[in-house]
């Protein structure tokens, strides 16, 4: 399992680099809301303090988790690009264009 927030800062650094590679490319595609739908398996620290975790189940946990509660949850970010001085900047994305892709 992972948590919910490594998963989302990979989604982050993803999306980073795909802004890069688009740089100078002149197709590039507007950012817009970002949909994640995942299963995650809520755990709480039973000492005092404790806090509650979010771990995003992943196919080599299923079967460990069988007899766990799990819920299906789903995400709608919406990514800005913030400059140094705050203001959000228009996102443009671009990648690679693959065998077969239009």
């Amino acid at each position: 399992m992972i948590d919910l927030s490594d998963m989302i800062r990979t989604l982050r650094h993803e999306l980073n680099a795909a802004i890069r590679d688009g740089e100078g490319d002149p197709l590039r595609f507007e950012l817009g809301p970002v949909e994640i739908e995942t299963t995650v398996a809520v755990e709480r620290e039973a000492e005092a303090g404790g806090k509650v975790r979010f771990w995003v189940v992943t196919a080599e946990t299923e079967g460990r988790l069988a007899g766990a509660r799990t819920q299906r949850i789903t995400l709608t970010l919406h990514p800005k690009v913030v400059a140094e001085d705050g203001t959000p900047t228009r996102t443009l994305i671009s990648g690679t264009t693959f065998p077969g892709e239009r």
